[in-house]
């Protein structure tokens, strides 16, 4: 059964930093594209991350662009999002993503709260 586990989310301060990470099992994660989510409250989910399966390669949203890093350990099937001089305005549930065989999936959701 395919599962995705988040955590790492947490309450921080504007400016500081907070590293996500996604656990996959039941899959073959390193054959894979893996992506992070965001929804904030009242709003719908954005896209965030992505980083590809072979080539390592990754996109993100201008929003994040300069500030997030997505990266993966595919020895631990993991996937994270390092979050650096984070703003107010990224407050939000972060979830992990993947596409398998037309099915996509997502991991329950970690919240990061950036506030004074």
């Amino acid at each position: 059964q395919v599962q995705l586990v988040e955590s790492g989310g947490g309450l921080v301060q504007p400016g500081g930093s907070l590293r996500l990470s996604c656990t996959a099992s039941g899959f073959t994660f390193s054959s894979y594209a893996m992506s992070w989510y965001r929804q904030a409250p009242g709003k719908g989910r954005e896209w965030v991350a992505t980083i590809t399966s072979t080539a390592g390669m990754t996109n993100y949203a201008n929003s994040v662009k300069g500030r997030f890093t997505i990266s993966k350990d595919n020895a631990k099937n993991t996937v994270y999002l390092q979050m650096n001089s984070l703003k107010p305005e990224d407050t939000a549930k972060y979830y992990c993503n993947a596409n398998i065989v037309g099915r996509i999936y997502w991991g329950q959701g970690t919240q990061v709260t950036v506030s004074s």
